[in-house]
């Protein structure tokens, strides 16, 4: 019997999720970025700056794979600073997502008002420019370390949206009343890109398990389908994806929330 051919992503379900998942404007803890220096913590940087910018969740993401790339390829790492690198991962993101009202001067403020938090504005003298000649340096050596193939890592925002829209034709109506399933799997999806073993898996993949993960958490049950009997309703969505692999995907999104901002390597 011929398969049916699998649901196509959409890119207007990508602009949804604007309205899904509120990003607030600053974390409620704040880290000392400066004397805690770490991989997580880079990335946390990340996130944080993209909020204060209050730019797009799919340009935060895509900033967080541009750095997990880099700092995961290149060889002499240790000799890059986290946090300039980070810093023009969001330049270089923005420009790839198209934020139109993000500007080098707002990278560079941004940056700097969260690396030294009781610090005044930054004046527009030596420091500032070395920090801005640093983070637009950093977008071209980022474009050329990957061969200005930016988008090689697929993200699965558009995904997501996708799959839950074809779960609710399976999913009783009753049985999502009041029950937040798809922003619970935005939350699980924007916040994975935390953890590098990101880059590890398919964007469709990461999707699946976020809706998975978020069926889960609210003990919503896809009808027809039985996890002993071996029918399980993502294999529609990826037939090649194993059970080992989805709880593989699964232990690292719940192990990145037990992540502590301590110094550490890839």
């Amino acid at each position: 019997m011929e398969q049916e051919p699998l649901p196509t992503p959409v890119e207007p379900a990508v602009d949804q999720q604007n309205d899904i998942v509120q990003t607030p404007v600053k974390y409620i803890n704040k880290v000392d970025y400066v004397n805690n220096v770490s991989v997580f913590n880079g990335v946390r940087f990340i996130f944080e700056m993209g909020f204060k910018l209050k730019v797009k969740p799919l340009t935060i993401s895509t900033a967080a794979i541009i750095f997990h790339r880099f700092f995961k390829g290149e060889s002499q790492k240790n000799h890059y600073d986290y946090y300039s690198i980070g810093a023009s991962c969001i330049f270089l993101a923005s420009k790839v997502q198209s934020e139109m009202h993000i500007d080098l001067r707002d990278i560079v403020n941004t940056a700097h008002a969260t690396l030294h938090r009781n610090a005044g504005p930054l004046s527009l003298g030596e420091k500032y420019i070395t920090m801005q000649d640093a983070i637009s340096q950093g977008e071209l050596f980022l474009m050329r370390f990957m061969r200005f193939n930016i988008e090689a890592h697929e993200l699965p925002h558009k995904y997501l949206m996708t799959y839950y829209n074809s779960l609710t034709t399976w999913i009783y109506p009753e049985d999502l009343t009041d029950v937040p399933i798809l922003k619970a799997a935005y939350a699980f999806l924007h916040d994975f890109p935390h953890d590098p073993s990101i880059l590890n898996y398919k964007a469709h993949q990461i999707a699946i398990a976020c809706l998975y993960l978020a069926l889960q958490v609210y003990g919503v049950q896809v009808p027809y389908t039985d996890e002993e009997d071996g029918q399980l309703w993502y294999l529609v969505f990826d037939p090649d994806l194993s059970r080992e692999k989805l709880w593989e995907m699964l232990d690292n999104i719940m192990s990145m929330y037990n992540m502590k901002p301590v110094q550490g390597e890839y």
